[in-house]
């Protein structure tokens, strides 16, 4: 019973998953429970949009399979040692764990920000390093690696189904297995062999750290860390294994080809969601310049808003965020919170069954929240029709708009009273945005902030709540 409705867990979701290239079965290795690995940041930086729709996705996921009454245990990891954080640390001159500390808490400061649920289990790769250690050993022992001047590899020629998720030919693979292994190709077996274990260039510093290995002292190479943490917290054959659609290769490529090479059963299921582009289609990546900062999203608008216009992408689909279409998602919210003011009195009853039952048949239809949230507008103007209609089904029609809200992690609520102090505030605030004043502008919407409100400007103007 979620809620004060009996929800069907029987009901059987079906997903897409990258390996077979169909949607499918999401086949539960142990009955009412679902074990889920989700790749979590390297944290180098602050997050970005690709980010925050990473986390999103999969906390919508997540939320639902709650929802439905099935026990799930999801793992994401950080990633707290990897190429990129020793060269800020270096070009910086900063100890590698002060970055990784610092971003590490601005990355969870943005994901309580969304309303991202905390993983089950949130592992560090430095915790692991021993675990990795023995690992790359066996693969040695086994011939699936191979010792070079400069690390371990990984020999991909050896795992007969390497490039499943790729669904390409070693031949076509880029040299290196991407971009994060680019030393070491001439002493390579095959171009596409990725590392497992790098030796340290020189003595080790609080930049550049190394860690001790029988083949040399060194650190880990980023594909062997997700294979060993999510073997050891979720053990063989886990139910699903996410994350963006730029992981699928090489990185998910990578950890499944050293688990199939070390004879063990990985993930059962890969799903991978699509990219947030710019306004004109090309993917949002550091490397382009044209990557926006959650942070800066969500202390503009209402951090609702992107979950909405997620919501309202599928999450196989490239999503553009805009002006526009971040405009229309505080508009929707503003629309749902004064809807949740206007029914605050109706509570207790029984959600419209058949409203749940078309939501779960869109959500169990690879995870169609586009179809989804049209029916929870549709069930709000429905309720508000029979509100004012004094129609007694409108407290079920309530019930349900709720229900779908809490299914899907958004946060409804009554806007707040406004002071005249903040009114007067926002409207300066737009009087000094239409004098290009945005010194001013900005001055005072700090003051808003400093004061507990969050702040939205839209085109029609700056709107002020708690």
């Amino acid at each position: 019973m979620i809620g004060g409705v009996v929800v069907d867990s029987a009901v059987v979701l079906h997903l897409y998953d990258t390996a077979t290239r169909s949607v499918r079965e999401l086949a539960l290795r142990e009955p009412g429970k679902v074990s889920i690995y989700l790749c979590g940041p390297t944290v180098y930086g602050p997050p970005h949009l690709g980010h925050g729709r990473a986390t999103l996705v999969y906390d919508v996921l997540r939320r639902y399979l709650e929802w439905t009454g099935l026990d799930v245990r999801l793992v994401s990891n950080i990633t707290d040692i990897e190429d990129k954080i020793v060269d800020r640390a270096v070009r910086e001159g900063r100890p590698w764990h002060d970055i990784t500390t610092k971003c590490e808490a601005v990355w969870w400061q943005a994901m309580d920000a969304v309303n991202f649920e905390r993983p089950s289990d949130t592992p560090h790769a430095t915790e692991y390093v021993d675990e990795m250690v023995e690992m790359i050993g066996q693969l040695i022992a086994l011939d699936h690696a191979y010792v070079t001047d400069d690390g371990v590899y990984m020999d991909v020629e050896s795992v007969d189904d390497y490039g499943l998720l790729a669904h390409q030919s070693l031949d076509d693979m880029r040299s290196g297995g991407g971009d994060r292994e680019i030393h070491g190709a001439a002493q390579k077996r095959h171009p596409a062999d990725f590392v497992l274990w790098k030796f340290a260039k020189a003595d080790p510093t609080d930049s550049d750290p190394a860690w001790p290995a029988p083949w040399g002292a060194g650190r880990p190479g980023w594909h062997s860390e997700c294979v060993v943490m999510s073997l050891d917290l979720l053990g063989e054959g886990f139910d699903l294994h996410c994350g963006g659609q730029d992981l699928r290769f090489p990185h998910h490529e990578n950890e499944r080809a050293q688990a199939v090479a070390l004879g063990k059963t990985f993930a059962n299921h890969w799903m991978h969601n699509g990219f947030v582009v710019d306004a004109e289609g090309e993917k949002m990546s550091k490397s382009l310049g044209n990557v926006s900062n959650l942070l800066d999203l969500i202390d503009l608008y209402d951090p609702r808003a992107y979950r909405m216009v997620l919501l309202q992408s599928h999450y196989r689909s490239p999503v553009k965020v805009t002006q526009d279409n971040i405009d229309a998602a505080v508009k929707a919210l503003t629309g749902l919170d004064a809807f949740a003011a206007r029914t605050s009195a109706l509570v207790g009853a029984e959600p419209d069954a058949a409203v749940l039952d078309r939501f779960r048949a869109a959500m169990d239809d690879d995870l169609d929240t586009p179809k989804a949230t049209a029916l929870l507008f549709d069930t709000v103007r429905r309720a508000n029709a029979a509100l004012d209609a004094g129609d007694e089904s409108a407290a079920s029609l309530v019930a349900a708009v709720h229900e779908i809200c809490d299914a899907v992690g958004l946060v409804l609520g009554g806007p707040a009273e406004v002071d005249d102090d903040a009114a007067a505030k926002a409207a300066a605030l737009d009087a000094a945005r239409a004098a290009k004043d945005f010194a001013a502008a900005d001055a005072l919407r700090e003051e808003l902030q400093a004061a507990g409100w969050t702040v939205e400007t839209t085109r029609e103007g700056t709107t002020v709540r708690r």
